[in-house]
């Protein structure tokens, strides 16, 4: 069966109860837990009217992500600690979450992605994207969805 589960999380309540699932997920069947947020790229500059951001606020937005980004897999790692599963984590910076969630799996030799949806259907879903349903698209591994 699957010995590596990589876990994205994005800090929701819904992510969080994915996080609860999984982490019970891999003890039951004894597997290893990589947990995972992506960063978002902050834009350099504003297109047509020559607006640069200054880049300590790139360097402030990125250290301050990962730091929030830190102490939420920190608070994964106590979980699975506490639940006797092995435990890594990582923080990357993405271009977009699915392609962060799909390269992180890759680079952590996982053989599943457990991960919540936020189950936006209709104009939000459209409007808003899923990145579930992304990670289902462009995956070629399995993808266990929690809702």
């Amino acid at each position: 069966m699957f010995k590596h589960i990589l876990i994205p999380t994005d800090g929701s309540p819904i992510a969080n109860k994915a996080v609860k699932a999984g982490v019970r997920f891999a003890r039951e069947i004894g597997a290893r837990v990589t947990a995972y947020q992506a960063i978002g790229a902050l834009l350099t500059h504003i297109d047509d009217e020559g607006y640069v951001i200054d880049p300590k606020v790139h360097e402030d937005f990125e250290r301050g992500a990962r730091e929030v980004a830190q102490r939420r897999l920190d608070a994964i790692g106590k979980l699975a600690r506490a639940a006797g599963v092995a435990f890594d984590s990582a923080v990357t910076r993405a271009d977009t979450p699915y392609k962060g969630i799909i390269e992180a799996a890759k680079k952590h030799r996982c053989d599943v992605i457990f991960m919540a949806s936020h189950g936006r259907r209709g104009v939000s879903g459209l409007f808003m994207g899923s990145v579930t349903q992304k990670v289902l698209t462009h995956c070629k591994i399995p993808v266990l969805v929690y809702r």
